[in-house]
């Protein structure tokens, strides 16, 4: 009986920990979808009529997504969200760089040969849709799914949860980057090109080779992004 009390409390911060973490998404999900324009400037009362949380759990929210970057609260005066530029672009390739080098290296020892061979076959799949044409939705969205279930993957195999916490950082700092970036089937082709080299090397299980194309993939999607290519 004399537990019951305690119970509810922890019962009610949970209640409030799992709307945090609703607000969280949602003001992720708006820069995502281009409700939230990358740099806004907006008030807090703003932000609970567009996203319908209350200021409790939004005020959470938005302390986390301050210590990650995406924003910076102005006492008194409102939110203002980041606009992707050259330095965050630079950083953000060069820390998944970082993180994934080591990470290939166990993949390609390690995981089981039978998901290379699956994302191989998904990778030609798709290739084969986009030889011909321009890029349509559902080949840009099957496209954002193969690099998440590849780049995941890679990075799974480590089983450690702090670098799990850090890519989950990163990978939201990718979608801001890209939010303003033209998808045309041959830029489409030549990701999944190269993707297909980090397959192929780790299908032979060469470490090595596995970790240069995937620095050679990182390299040629950020000059992508700052439109050098």
């Amino acid at each position: 009986m004399a537990r019951k009390p305690d119970d509810g409390s922890r019962n009610d911060r949970q209640g409030l920990r799992r709307l945090s973490d609703v607000a969280y998404d949602r003001v992720l999900e708006s820069l995502f979808e281009g409700r939230l324009p990358a740099g806004a400037f907006v008030s807090q009362n703003e932000l609970v009529g567009l996203l319908g949380i209350p200021v409790g759990p939004l005020r959470d929210a938005l302390r986390v997504l301050e210590a990650e970057g995406v924003l910076r609260i102005h006492p008194r005066s409102g939110i203002q969200f980041v606009k992707p530029g050259l330095e965050l672009t630079r950083s953000t390739y060069q820390f998944r760089t970082i993180i994934e080098r080591a990470a290939v290296r166990v993949f390609a020892e390690t995981a089981p040969a039978e998901w290379f061979d699956d994302l191989r076959e998904e990778h030609r799949a798709l290739i084969a849709r986009l030889v011909s044409g321009e890029v349509d939705p559902d080949a840009l969205e099957e496209l954002e799914r193969l690099e998440g279930r590849l780049h995941n993957s890679i990075v799974g195999i480590m089983a450690n949860p702090l670098i799990d916490s850090s890519y989950r950082r990163i990978h939201n700092y990718l979608r801001l980057v890209r939010l303003d970036r033209r998808l045309t089937a041959p830029v489409a082709l030549r990701s999944l090109q190269e993707h297909m080299k980090i397959l192929d090397a780790c299908i032979e299980r060469d470490a090595d080779q596995a970790e240069a194309a995937l620095r050679a993939h990182f390299s040629a999607a950020l000059e992508r992004h700052l439109g050098i290519t």
